[in-house]
């Protein structure tokens, strides 16, 4: 069963700040924990009842063109598949394909993830600098999100660092030029939706800015990455997302894969913010 760590503990062991190798890796490995649904971190008794008897009540079917509610990721039992704590695809028997340019500046990344850098020798943007994550690394962390539908966007609520994200489903064009778009949307893109069918919400997401990675790997990308996400609600209470990711510049082709969830229907959003109240972020600043 997957539960979440709470909003200050989770933080701090996601990426605690010290000098050691062995702080690190208990930092990575609270990380990977808390997506394989073990937590060292207990939930309240009430919230163990809630999961408990939302995990026995029968789905049922999914409701037509509706994803509101809280989600989480929840791989199937028996997936094998702890390679999405931290990356989009098996780095060993299906890493993506890098251009010139992303094979650079893959090589530039130190990531903290694996224990080849700890956390002080990063040059991780999320630790180092407290950048919002992006799309679509802002999957990788522990933390639920939540639709919020209207008639004009769909909102996408994360509860970590406070993230917003609007889905315009109104009809219009994805922007063509994305220099073009009069307000910024430089981290998560300018996302635009439509529903393919009573169940799946297409979502097209453009015009980012190169300061954030892919992965917590240290893939990067390009002003020109497009991302394509495919939410498709199977039933009530399970949701399949299919992630796509394009970038001439970075990637040789596309990035494919599929990340799972589960409705938490008595969940509500907390408050996890990257800001001194949880981390020092002296001693990683470069």
């Amino acid at each position: 069963m997957q539960t979440r760590l709470s909003g200050r503990r989770g933080f701090q062991l996601m990426a605690q700040s010290a000098s050691g190798s062995a702080i690190a890796m208990v930092a990575t490995l609270c990380f990977a924990i808390a997506l394989s649904g073990q937590s060292t971190t207990q939930p309240s008794a009430q919230r163990k009842s809630n999961e408990t008897a939302s995990a026995a009540t029968p789905s049922g079917p999914a409701p037509v063109h509706d994803l509101t509610g809280v989600w989480m990721m929840h791989n199937p039992p028996g997936s094998n598949r702890g390679f999405t704590n931290y990356t989009f695809t098996d780095p060993k028997t299906d890493p993506p394909s890098l251009t010139t340019w992303g094979e650079e500046k893959f090589k530039e990344a130190k990531d903290s993830n694996g224990g080849a850098y700890t956390l002080d020798q990063t040059n991780d943007p999320v630790l180092t600098k407290c950048y919002p994550p992006g799309l679509p690394r802002v999957y990788f962390h522990p933390y639920p999100f939540e639709f919020v539908q209207t008639p004009k966007y769909v909102l996408m609520l994360y509860e970590y660092d406070h993230i917003v994200r609007r889905i315009y489903t109104d009809g219009r064009p994805v922007p063509a030029d994305p220099d073009s778009i009069s307000e910024p949307h430089d981290w998560m893109g300018y996302s635009v939706g439509h529903w393919t069918d009573d169940s799946t919400l297409v979502v097209d997401t453009v015009g980012f800015n190169e300061k954030t990675w892919l992965d917590r790997l240290g893939h990067a990308h390009s002003t020109q990455l497009h991302v394509i996400e495919r939410f498709h609600r199977v039933d009530k209470n399970n949701l399949d997302l299919g992630i796509t990711m394009i970038d001439p510049k970075a990637l040789a082709k596309p990035w494919t894969t599929t990340f799972y969830y589960q409705l938490r229907p008595t969940w509500e959003l907390g408050e996890i913010s990257c800001s001194g109240d949880y981390l020092d972020f002296k001693n990683f600043e470069k």
